[in-house]
C-alpha cells in the first residue's frame, strides 16, 4: 500500500469546508431568526396600537352619543317643566275672577301677532273662560289691513251678543288710529290715555310712479296683459283719468265701510263733526270730546273702576315653552355660526 500525502490533505480540506460551511448556515439561520423576531415584535407593536386605537375611538363614541342623549334628556325636561309650570300657574289663575285681557300689537295683518286667525282665536278664549269677569282688548296699533280688522270687529261683535253678560271694552295705548280705530269700535266703551293717538277713519293707497325716469333712461316697458285694466296701478305706466277714478271708487267703497262700522258701534255718541270721517287723528282728550272714546284710562284702572278688581290675564297668543326654547336655541346657534365665520353683529328674532 502506498502512502499519499497529498491525499490526506485533501480530505481534511473537505472536512474543513464542511465544517465552516455549517457555521455560515448556522449563522444566516440566525441572522434570519433575528429578523424575523424583529418583525415579529414590529407587527404586535403596530397591532397594540391599532387596537388602542380602536378602543379609543369606541370609547369617544360611547362617551359622544351619552352626553348627546343627556343633552336631549336635559332639553325635553326643561321644556316639559316650563309646560307644566305655564299650565300650572294659568290653571290656578283663570280659577279666579279675572277681567281677560286680549292684545291687538303693531300692524294688523295676516302674517303678524295682530293677524285675525290669533285675536279672534284668543277672543273666543277669552269669552269662554267661565271666571272672566269681561274682555277689555288693549289697542296699540297704527292699522293695517281692513279686511283683517273687519274679520276681528265682525268677531267681536258676534261675541257679545253671544255673551251678553260679559262687557268688551277696548283700552288704546300709545295709538289707536285706522284699523286699530276700526276694530276698537265694535266694543261697548272705548278708552285711551289723555295723549294716545285715536281716529285716522280714512283709507290710503299709495306707490310711486316711474314713467318720466324710466324716458330718461331710454328704458322700454314690456308688459304684456289679457284685460285693459290688468296693469293698472303699474308704476311704470301712466295711470289714465279713467283708472285713476276706478281706483278711487274702492277706496270710498272701502271707506265708507269704515265708516259704516264706526257708526254701527259708537252710535249717536259721534259728535256732528264733518272732519270726523276725515282721516284726522287726534288726541285721546279730543276723542273724548268727538265721541270716539268714552273716557281716559289705562287696562288697569278701567278693570278697577268697570269690574272692580286688579286681577288680569292676558289671553293673547304666545309661543308656548317648546316654541319659544326652540327660537333660543336658533338665535344662539345662528350666533355661534356666525361668530365662527367672523361676522359681526347680532341676531334678533322679531
Amino acid at each position: 500500500m502506498e502512502h499519499n500525502p497529498w491525499g490526506e490533505k485533501s480530505d481534511a480540506k473537505e472536512g474543513a469546508e464542511q465544517v465552516g460551511g455549517a457555521a455560515e448556515q448556522t449563522k444566516e439561520k440566525g441572522e434570519l431568526s433575528a429578523v424575523d423576531n424583529t418583525d415579529s415584535k414590529s407587527w404586535r407593536l403596530l397591532e397594540k396600537l391599532v387596537d388602542n386605537v380602536n378602543r379609543e375611538q369606541r370609547r369617544s363614541r360611547r362617551w359622544g352619543i351619552f352626553f348627546k342623549l343627556l343633552t336631549f334628556i336635559y332639553l325635553f325636561g326643561l321644556a316639559g317643566f316650563f309646560l307644566w309650570s305655564e299650565k300650572f300657574a294659568s290653571i290656578e289663575e283663570i280659577s279666579k275672577p279675572h277681567v281677560a285681557v286680549v292684545q291687538v300689537r303693531g300692524v294688523i295683518s295676516d302674517s303678524s301677532e295682530a293677524s285675525a286667525d290669533l285675536l279672534i282665536s284668543s277672543l273666543r278664549d277669552a269669552f269662554e273662560a267661565s271666571d272672566s269677569l269681561g274682555v277689555i282688548v288693549r289697542i296699540n296699533s297704527p292699522g293695517g289691513s281692513p279686511v283683517q280688522a273687519g274679520y276681528v270687529y265682525d268677531e267681536i261683535v258676534r261675541l257679545r251678543a253671544l255673551y251678553p253678560d260679559k262687557p268688551v271694552l277696548a283700552v288704546i295705548t300709545d295709538i289707536g288710529a285706522s284699523g286699530g280705530y276700526y276694530l276698537a269700535s265694535a266694543a261697548d266703551d272705548i278708552y285711551a290715555d289723555k295723549a294716545s293717538l285715536v281716529g285716522s277713519i280714512g283709507v290710503i293707497s299709495s306707490g310711486f310712479g316711474f314713467v318720466d325716469l324710466m324716458d330718461k333712461l331710454g328704458v322700454e316697458r314690456r308688459a304684456l296683459t289679457a284685460g285693459d285694466s290688468k296693469a293698472l296701478l303699474d308704476p311704470f305706466q301712466p295711470l289714465s283719468d279713467q283708472q285713476k277714478q276706478f281706483w278711487q271708487s274702492v277706496l270710498d267703497t272701502t271707506h265708507q265701510q269704515f265708516i259704516d262700522a264706526v257708526k254701527q258701534g259708537r252710535g249717536d255718541r259721534l259728535a256732528d263733526n264733518p272732519e270726523l270721517f276725515s282721516g284726522l287723528i287726534w288726541t285721546g282728550e279730543q276723542a273724548v270730546e268727538l265721541g270716539l272714546i268714552d273716557g281716559l284710562g289705562s287696562a288697569s284702572s278701567v278693570a278697577r273702576e268697570q269690574f272692580n278688581t286688579d286681577h288680569l290675564i292676558d289671553y293673547s297668543y304666545r309661543p308656548n315653552a317648546v316654541e319659544r326654547l326652540a327660537e333660543r336655541l336658533g338665535v344662539g346657534v345662528a350666533t355661534h355660526v356666525m361668530n365662527t365665520l367672523g361676522v359681526t353683529g347680532s341676531v334678533q328674532m322679531k
